[in-house]
């Protein structure tokens, strides 16, 4: 655990998480980690990931080796690194979409299991953001019958009484007009179904929002208005979050400590400024200048 959050006041701990995928150590819950573990069997094929010879030969693909970080309440941790680093495997440990190999999750102090053996207030505290809004969304669902669908998976955290007033206030409080709430995903904008999937993991009054790659499939001036939003939604619900991208610029924005993933293992962890104001570990660095070169490059094109 990070030396700058009081254990006392540790909301999620990720304690020497280790989690494989292959012959031996696959375990999938969903059609979405299903193509996943397709993903990675190609990956594994390569070799190159590997961390031995001996898990080349067992089939085995090591996607998080040790991994441990926390998050206190009201913090946002930024976990970042390149494509395939373990980030998002690491994310989906954390909610119990994948079930470690070894090592623990543990959410207030308590060790917690894979979504189906958690307790309904475990499973409520911890709810995810996905990459792909539009994926995310059933396209036959109304908006408004996708929130009242989380509310009928957790009725403790449903509103009592007539819910439309509920759902009004639920979509404005992510700015979204209440009109919205007829409508179908397939009918909406990308930046209008990510804030419908933030209102989804809402609706059951989470205290933990893990966010997998949220703004990475939007446009720029609408990722800049999803970041503002989650950052007032941490001071309005004190919510803490774990917010996973490979933008070091987007992670900047909204991080209060980030921790850094590459192969499966951090290789450097701490406040935002001390992180990206003087890198210690040659990977950060490199990936802060991958991220000046791209600035730059930008620039360049525009005038």
């Amino acid at each position: 655990m990070s030396e700058d959050v009081d254990a006392g006041g540790t909301l999620l701990e990720v304690r020497d998480l280790r989690v494989t995928f292959g012959r031996r150590g696959a375990w999938l819950g969903s059609g979405a980690d299903r193509r996943g573990s397709w993903f990675l069997s190609r990956a594994d094929r390569s070799g190159s990931w590997f961390s031995s010879r001996a898990e080349r030969r067992s089939g085995q693909f090591v996607a998080v080796d040790g991994v441990s970080l926390a998050v206190a309440p009201d913090e946002i941790v930024g976990l970042v690194g390149e494509s395939g680093s373990g980030k998002t495997t690491v994310a989906r440990a954390v909610v119990g979409l994948v079930r470690p190999e070894s090592g623990s999750v543990l959410l207030d102090g308590v060790p917690v299991g894979p979504v189906g053996r958690r307790t309904t207030a475990q499973q409520r505290a911890a709810q995810m953001v996905f990459q792909d809004p539009r994926s995310s969304l059933s396209p036959r669902m109304t908006v408004a019958a996708i929130i009242d669908e989380a509310w009928r998976t957790h009725p403790s955290s449903a509103p009592p009484g007539d819910r439309t007033a509920a759902l009004h206030r639920l979509l404005d409080d992510v700015g979204l007009d209440a009109s919205v709430a007829r409508h179908r995903a397939d009918e909406l904008s990308g930046g209008q179904c990510q804030r419908v999937s933030i209102a989804r993991a809402l609706a059951v009054r989470p205290r933990l929002l893990v966010c997998d790659e949220a703004v990475s499939a939007l446009d720029v001036s609408v990722q800049a208005q999803i970041l503002r939003l989650l950052v007032d939604l941490r001071e309005r619900h004190h919510l803490a979050m774990l917010f996973i991208s490979h933008d070091l610029g987007v992670v900047h924005q909204i991080a209060d400590r980030i921790a850094v993933m590459r192969r499966g293992v951090v290789v450097e962890e701490g406040m935002t400024a001390d992180v990206l104001g003087s890198p210690r570990h040659e990977y950060t660095r490199g990936l802060l200048d991958a991220a000046l070169e791209l600035s730059t490059a930008g620039v360049q094109d525009s005038t």
